[in-house]
């Protein structure tokens, strides 16, 4: 958490605190590699929505990859 709070006081010294909330979701938010949960997901069985996870996907499509498509229906 540390380095995360480190890299984010780089361009904000005088607020930090203003920082720490946003510092600490994140963190929580995050999967470690030891439990393969986030904090969060450990203590409350899942991991907290965020507004890009409200969102929906593009299904246009513009949006979708024609070599991707046309890999998979070779295979």
């Amino acid at each position: 958490m540390g380095q995360l709070l480190r890299c984010m006081i780089v361009q904000n010294t005088r607020e930090w605190e203003a920082l720490l909330p946003h510092v600490e979701f994140a963190y929580n938010r995050v999967v470690h590699s030891t439990t393969s949960h986030s904090p969060f997901e450990i203590v409350y069985g899942v991991n907290p929505l965020t507004s890009l996870d409200l969102l929906p996907l593009p299904t246009q499509e513009a949006w979708t990859c024609q070599d991707g498509e046309a890999e998979a229906k070779m295979i």
